[in-house]
């Protein structure tokens, strides 16, 4: 598999920036395929499982987001040092990065797995009831197969800090394509399954049920499926890594962790880690706000979430194409190029929020109910609640693009602390304590917690562009004399054992044009 890798230092600005993150939309439109294919069959159980999704990812994504936070340390060194011409430094940093973080994964699956009951009562789910129990099954399984789901985390990282976006998302689709076809059998089995309805099948579900006699695994086997198809993107991505011809390749003492360049990644990684703890935190806690109001309010949240994510998809994308453009040109030394991508993006984002929130404005009901069985008691409750959160906070969703592209900028040029600080007062600083202020002292109900989250995006955003607009995020982390300098001139000297290939290859990134000529290794 070649390099395809894409050069954003010189040339045209906003047509890479494009190609660099609509792959990463694409990506991202993906992974929302793996909750709304969990959502939808899970849906077919009930609400109580439905909310039991809900509690579940509160948790999972609390420990996943800290793991994934830190693999954007990967994004910001490898980009920067590319910027700089240090092709080496940036497999060293791979390297690195795969060690470091698949440890800590190892570390959150056994705290994830022994924790989950636990972590759920904190988030609202009682003890003893079915959205406990469902949630508990799910959580836990989805702990053991963390690793797997670091691993791909890692792979897209340092592809993207290369500038190549395009590898992790053919290596998604394939997983997508996969959950989406185990879920159905996982979850409901050979039992009352609409799969064989829509397919004109029924005789085969009568069949293979009388030979197997599989009623599903119910809200677990969302879990197992989900984990499944995360398995084989992780283990290519790993194999591409160390095999293959995707740009970054590490040599086998890149792997054994140093600890110089593990404080370098903590130094960078930490605040972001530790800004998802927080942001996940956060939202584990604004579903212990809603549970106040009652199961149904926590399934339509769930529902809702899922929804919204997909209108957070441009601003996700051309947040972490940001993230590249600004640490390659940062790296480069161009400041002002780095400057114009965060308005560029900025920009492309609010217009494509607008559209889709306009869009799916007059179908919020219809929107809302596709995820529930038309008999549950509770599903007119539950899509009441959806359709208002999309017409009272899905406006304010322009503000969140423009709040992410920004974030961007700043992990990009490894400004994580202001990027922490800035992310971090969204939840902490204005929805959770609005949320409890709505829902409680003002008596709202759910739909104050709705008016609180529009609130927290428009607030963010505002305070987010002015700090940026002061100009302190610009310096790069990148110290061409840093400690490892010694290593890299040592590494020239002698005799490495690479994976798959003999002696390095000098990576040959896509160009808008050919003024140029690349910079030399060093």
């Amino acid at each position: 598999m070649r390099d395809r890798s894409v050069n954003v230092t010189d040339g045209e600005l906003f047509k890479p920036l494009v190609v660099l993150s609509a792959p990463i939309v694409a990506a991202q439109v993906l992974q929302v395929g793996y909750n709304l294919a969990d959502t939808f069959w899970v849906g077919q159980l009930g609400a109580d499982a439905v909310a039991a999704l809900s509690y579940a990812w509160a948790i999972v994504f609390l420990m996943v987001s800290v793991g994934g936070g830190l693999t954007v340390a990967g994004t910001v060194l490898v980009s920067q040092h590319k910027g700089s011409g240090d092709f080496r430094q940036s497999h060293h940093v791979a390297g690195q990065t795969v060690s470091f973080v698949s440890v800590v994964a190892i570390l959150f699956a056994a705290v994830g797995y022994l924790a989950a009951p636990y972590l759920l009562a904190i988030v609202g789910a009682t003890p003893g009831t079915a959205a406990h129990t469902y949630a508990t099954d799910y959580t836990r399984v989805v702990f053991l197969g963390v690793i797997f789901m670091f691993w791909f985390f890692i792979f897209d990282a340092l592809m993207r800090g290369w500038g190549d976006t395009r590898t992790p998302l053919y290596l998604m689709a394939g997983s997508v394509a996969l959950n989406v076809a185990l879920d159905p059998f996982l979850v409901l089995g050979f039992v009352d399954n609409p799969m064989f309805a829509w397919t004109g099948t029924e005789s085969l579900q009568t069949t293979l049920f009388a030979l197997t006699g599989f009623e599903g695994y119910g809200v677990k086997g969302a879990a197992i499926a989900t984990v499944v198809a995360r398995f084989f993107p992780a283990v290519i991505g790993l194999y591409l890594l160390l095999f293959g011809d995707v740009g970054l390749s590490p040599e086998l003492s890149d792997f054994l962790l140093r600890r110089e360049t593990v404080r370098k990644i903590l130094d960078v990684g930490a605040p972001i880690g530790a800004e998802q703890g927080l942001r996940s935190g956060g939202i584990a806690a604004m579903t212990a706000i809603i549970a106040l109001a009652g199961d149904d309010a926590v399934a339509a949240y769930g529902i809702v979430n899922r929804l919204a994510s997909l209108l957070f998809l441009p601003a996700l994308g051309f947040a972490r194409g940001t993230e590249t453009v600004v640490g390659q040109n940062l790296g480069a030394g161009h400041t002002d190029r780095a400057k114009r991508a965060v308005f560029l993006a900025s920009a492309t984002v609010a217009g494509a929020f607008f559209v889709v929130v306009a869009a799916a404005y007059p179908f919020a009901e219809a929107i809302t109910g596709v995820f529930l069985p038309p008999g549950d008691a509770a599903a007119g409750t539950v899509i009441e609640y959806g359709a208002a959160y999309i017409r009272i906070a899905g406006p304010a969703y322009v503000f969140l693009g423009v709040f992410q592209v920004v974030l961007g900028g700043f992990r990009g040029s490894g400004s994580t602390r202001a990027a922490m600080l800035l992310s971090v007062q969204e939840l902490w600083l204005f929805r959770i304590p609005l949320s409890f202020v709505f829902l409680t002292a003002f008596g709202w109900g759910v739909v104050g917690v709705w008016y609180a989250v529009a609130i927290s995006f428009v607030a963010s955003a505002l305070t987010t562009g002015a700090w940026f607009l002061r100009g302190t995020w610009t310096d790069s982390v990148v110290d061409p004399d840093d400690v490892d300098a010694p290593r890299r001139a040592g590494s020239r000297r002698r005799l490495t054992i690479r994976f798959g290939r003999a002696s390095p290859r000098r990576p040959r990134p896509r160009r808008w044009r050919t003024s140029a000529a690349p910079r030399a290794s060093s």
